[in-house]
């Protein structure tokens, strides 16, 4: 019985397979050969255009880098962005070589090695705080490099979005600090002269619902304000995490962010007195680039076992490990795919489309109904602009490894 995927995104649809208006064909001639990986940044663009209209004043558009750290797809998103969010001393590395400005990158993440804050502190870039061993630490490389390190608070609330994909707070977590214990950490932060940044609460990410997203920013507001009351500190900038999700698999319908944009700001209109002069920030990786990205991949053999047709591919979970399911799918489902040299054509067999890796996990589609495909044709998948080469295990198996390029702005 086939199995159903999602639906490939509107900006792909057509009669024929177009990204950023050239033919996959010709895009693999440019790069060489498969597997490719192909970013239309100006789906990017219409992502950030259509928030900012959405989001009212005074919120601030972040980045989510570990979403995607391709260099020219970075350098794309530093310029229309406000700002970078970095977990790492490599991803600090890589966004300043973007261009981005240091003051503009927030550096969250449990386990920050003392060399890697050193690293932040120096470039004056913000940290958001995990525990208060960290904030010790942190200050105390202040005061030994003589300057004054700019400090946030990553907040374990006590709520979390309700059907986000990955929960991010609610319960012990590693990441952050209890609620709490907020307070206190934010006075001994100003005691030790630190340049105070504010507040970070991130509650869940991959969620569809617009309604418990609202639920969660209005939680999320109403906890900064007691917070910063109960430290007697107003914070310069509340990061209000993001969450928002893109539409996978079969029946899932796209986020409405605009109804979440008008609830923000009725939100914010009744917030706290000591958030007057706060800014806000929404810290968003997959919703502006997930849907920008597709992995094209050829067909190097098919073969038929016990009744069934099997496509063999050159690509494979070594680079879309998202897409084989093996990134947190509890039960697998298959992503949107297509034979992109067949992409107006109709369905004629069910087959399944498996990766060249020596691993019965190496799925990239399950018993789907797709047209007739060949030895040498392309085949599409898509949703690949996040959590594609950069979360995957490029290593195993030392298969060849993936190229990246981007289109749709002179790339």
């Amino acid at each position: 019985m086939s199995k159903m995927m999602g639906a490939i995104p509107a900006d792909f649809a057509g009669p024929e397979l177009r990204i950023g208006g050239r033919t996959p064909a010709d895009l693999v001639a440019e790069a060489g050969d498969t597997p490719l990986f192909v970013y239309d940044v100006a789906i990017c663009d219409a992502r950030i255009a259509r928030l900012r209209a959405a989001l009212p004043d005074g919120v601030d558009i972040h980045y989510a880098m570990k979403a995607n750290p391709y260099r020219p797809l970075l350098e794309h998103m530093v310029s229309k962005v406000d700002g970078i969010d970095i977990a790492s001393e490599g991803e600090l590395a890589m966004a300043l070589a973007a261009g981005a400005d240091p003051a503009e990158i927030s550096f969250a993440g449990p386990g920050k090695r003392a060399d890697a804050m050193e690293k932040a502190v120096a470039a004056g870039v913000t940290l958001n705080c995990e525990s208060e061993g960290e904030a010790e630490r942190a200050l105390a490389i202040g005061a030994r490099l003589g300057k004054r390190p700019r400090l946030a608070v990553r907040v374990n609330p006590d709520f979390e979005i309700k059907g986000s994909g990955m929960r991010m707070g609610g319960g012990a977590k590693p990441f952050g600090v209890d609620a709490q214990r907020v307070p206190a950490l934010v006075r001994t932060i100003l005691d030790g002269g630190a340049d105070w940044r504010g507040f970070h609460i991130f509650a869940g990410s991959q969620a569809l619902d617009a309604a418990a997203l609202i639920e969660a920013q209005v939680a999320t507001v109403a906890l900064a304000g007691e917070l910063a009351d109960a430290a007697g500190a107003p914070p310069p900038l509340i990061n209000l995490g993001g969450g928002f999700g893109i539409p996978h698999f079969g029946g899932e319908q796209p986020l409405d962010v605009e109804a979440i944009g008008a609830e923000l700001a009725k939100t914010l209109s009744n917030r706290a007195q000591i958030l007057a002069d706060t800014r806000f920030a929404i810290e968003l990786g997959r919703w502006l680039v997930g849907e920008c990205g597709v992995y094209l991949t050829r067909i190097v053999d098919r073969k038929i076992s016990h009744g069934k047709t099997f496509l063999i591919v050159d690509g494979g979970l070594h680079h879309q490990l998202a897409a084989s399911g093996n990134f947190g799918q509890l039960v697998r489902r298959n992503y949107p795919v297509a034979i992109a040299d067949r992409f107006g054509d109709a369905p004629e067999e069910e087959v399944s489309i498996v990766g060249c890796l020596c691993t019965p996990l190496d799925r990239l589609a399950d018993d789907v109904m797709l047209p007739r495909a060949e030895v040498g044709d392309l085949v599409a998948i898509f949703l690949a602009g996040a959590y594609g080469l950069s979360a995957s295990p490029q290593a195993f198996l030392a298969q060849r490894p993936a190229r990246e390029m981007i289109v749709g702005n002179g790339g």
